[in-house]
């Protein structure tokens, strides 16, 4: 992987005008490389600075959202599949709010495209999932690239730290209604 990211900023830095294409690129390909979120927002953030390279990454991840948006569309069995992989993962009543999901892409070892999956599953249609899903890059996009050296170079204490500050925001936000359905509630012997 630091290969891969030695190749790709040294294609990035001679790449000059068409360097933010191929660096929103990089970003349209990272699921086929299984690359992480955090990992190409940090060399954007290196690469191009903190605006731009802001302005790059939430570009690339919004893009990538799209085409997730899109597959997902486009093959409604892997749809219920990963649907279904999601409520064993997370319980049946477990619905984030959109806050909730902006901090939850802050966390490096949560998958992207399932935080996706919850998004798709609280918008109404394409238009609401891409205004959410902009909203919900921005926290990713500015928090990696404008301190991604700082954050490489912290002592496993304050990263927990962070983890918990997150957490405890987290159930801060969530949606303080339950459904419990009948069935569910009362057990039916047969």
């Amino acid at each position: 992987m630091e290969q891969l990211g030695t190749y790709m900023m040294i294609f990035i830095e001679t790449g000059g005008l068409l360097a933010p294409v191929l660096f929103i690129s990089f970003h349209l390909l990272r699921p086929l490389f299984f690359l992480p979120v955090v990992f190409i927002c940090i060399s954007g953030g290196v690469l191009f600075g903190t605006v731009a390279g802001t302005l790059y990454s939430l570009i690339g991840i919004t893009l990538s959202s799209i085409v997730f948006y899109a597959v997902i569309r486009w093959m409604p069995g892997t749809a219920n599949t990963l649907i279904n992989l999601k409520r064993k993962l997370m319980g049946d009543s477990s619905e984030f709010t959109a806050p909730q999901i902006a901090l939850l892409r802050l966390i490096p070892f949560i998958h992207f495209h399932l935080l996706s999956l919850c998004l798709i599953e609280i918008s109404e249609n394409f238009r609401d999932y891409t205004k959410s899903s902009i909203l919900t890059n921005i926290p990713i996009a500015f928090v990696y690239t404008s301190i991604g050296k700082w954050l490489s170079s912290l002592s496993p204490f304050y990263i927990l730290l962070l983890m918990a500050i997150l957490l405890l925001i987290l159930y801060i936000l969530r949606r303080k209604e339950i459904i419990i359905k009948w069935n569910d509630f009362f057990q039916v012997s047969t």
